[in-house]
């Protein structure tokens, strides 16, 4: 069976998917010369991938002078904040590995609204683009990792919202849908991607994925993709009949 869109690579379990994805991760960084940017997803399923990255190999083999990090989506709340995506990166490695902290770019929660957190962010990703405008031929961000919700959600592009339907903004805020507002890359920014690669584990995920594999456009994943190549790094559990 041939997915819908992109590739899908099959891991034993989700310790393989963690062992999969961080060596795509570094082989990808470390096999360019210049800088790569990395979005970074939030959720349970990244963060043993997340912490291999702090251990060897992976440790010494990524680039990580090169390697700029951002987060694909943010809950609004302080870093501290268990449910903050950018506070576990930081706890599972990013505080644990040689990255310059100008490397790293967390949304800034703190004395500003949600809208001026969504716009500061923008402001922040066009700097690192060194352009306001999205151009062809030029990615905005060469990987961006997904997880994959079981109402079809990817970052905080959630069923039913209004943010599916902004294509003027790169960040947008997300004041809805779950219990904390959010902040969310858009499809434009997403999309801009030269690398999309979900990471979906768990027989929970099973019925959603086979869903979008199947070609269901009726969930928000459904209509990610990237300049280049979309992944999905499944385990068996989630890979169901697809494995």
């Amino acid at each position: 069976m041939t997915p819908a869109f992109g590739t899908l690579r099959i891991c034993e379990d989700a310790a393989d998917l963690a062992r999969k994805g961080a060596a795509f991760l570094c082989d990808h960084a470390a096999s360019r010369t210049g800088r790569t940017v990395v979005a970074l997803s939030g959720g349970n399923t990244p963060k043993p991938l997340y912490e291999l990255l702090a251990r060897e190999p992976a440790k010494s083999t990524m680039p990580w002078d090169r390697v700029h990090w951002i987060m694909g989506d943010e809950r609004f709340v302080p870093p501290s904040d268990p449910a903050s995506n950018y506070g576990m990166a930081r706890a599972a490695f990013l505080s644990h590995v040689p990255v310059p902290p100008e490397n790293v770019h967390p949304v800034e929660t703190g004395g500003v609204t949600l809208d001026e957190a969504a716009r500061d962010y923008e402001t922040v990703l066009q700097g690192l683009y060194g352009a306001g405008t999205l151009q062809p031929g030029k990615p905005l961000l060469d990987i961006t990792l997904l997880g994959l919700g079981d109402d079809g959600h990817t970052a905080s592009l959630l069923p039913h919202e209004p943010v599916l339907q902004v294509r003027d903004r790169w960040v947008a805020a997300v004041p809805k849908g779950r219990v904390e507002e959010r902040i969310t890359l858009t499809y434009p920014a997403i999309n801009a991607s030269e690398i999309v690669a979900f990471l979906v584990s768990g027989e929970g995920k099973r019925e959603i994925l086979d869903k979008i594999l199947s070609g269901d456009d009726g969930f928000p994943a459904s209509h990610v993709r990237a300049r280049g190549q979309v992944l999905w790094f499944a385990d068996r559990a989630a890979a169901g009949r697809w494995a």
